[in-house]
């Protein structure tokens, strides 16, 4: 991820790209655990002006980036440990096969696996959960646009994953995250997350 969180849309498609690997990149490292004081400091300062006013990420990126600047990293910390961490059953599963098949390590992880298998990726034995995991999904989604081998990180790979592994139940989560009572900064993710996924998911139909 750059340094510069700069989601303003560009007329190149280069730019756009990079853009649209570093969003994903983004929300990985957010799902994946609280922001650290530098990540944090740069959604803090972020850009929330788009060139072209009204566009349809402009106003939730605009509410995630004043919550961040709202809030201290250590409430921050708090909401995901409440939220996603603590003993037992957490208030939020950030797993798809739970919103896909109702339990974890299920049928979708199985698919998830074979795929990734298919694009020669695997999961680090440094990460602790399991693959179908928010975080590894929007990371494998990132790798897919800004990879250098265009045998795998090209546009049908991107459009296939993302209708198997993203759009099929992130929105979900993003959802279930939105209901929340005690969700403040993670709701507002949540808000941004899904306006991306729809935007993602006009795009692949464009290129249908």
């Amino acid at each position: 991820m750059s340094q510069e969180l700069n989601l303003s849309p560009s007329s190149h498609a280069l730019d756009e790209e990079t853009a649209r690997a570093e969003v994903y990149g983004l929300l990985s490292q957010l799902y994946y655990q609280a922001p650290g004081d530098e990540l944090l400091g740069q959604l803090q300062v972020a850009v929330t002006e788009a060139p072209d006013a009204g566009g349809f990420l402009e106003e939730p990126w605009r509410e995630l980036v004043a919550c961040a600047r709202s809030l201290s990293q250590a409430q921050i910390a708090a909401e995901y440990t409440g939220l996603f961490g603590g003993v037992g059953k957490p208030e939020v599963y950030l797993f798809g096969s739970h919103y896909l098949s109702g339990f974890l390590n299920e049928k979708p992880l199985v698919r998830l696996r074979d795929d990734l298998a298919e694009l020669g990726l695997a999961r680090s034995e440094a990460m602790p959960e399991t693959e179908d995991h928010a975080a590894y999904v929007l990371e494998v989604m990132r790798f897919l646009i800004a990879g250098d081998d265009v045998a795998v990180s090209n546009l049908t790979r991107q459009q296939a994953f993302f209708t198997q592994h993203v759009q099929s139940w992130l929105p979900a989560l993003c959802q279930t995250l939105q209901a929340h009572p005690r969700a403040v900064f993670y709701a507002r993710l949540a808000a941004f997350t899904e306006a991306f996924i729809s935007v993602e998911s006009q795009g692949f139909d464009l290129v249908a």
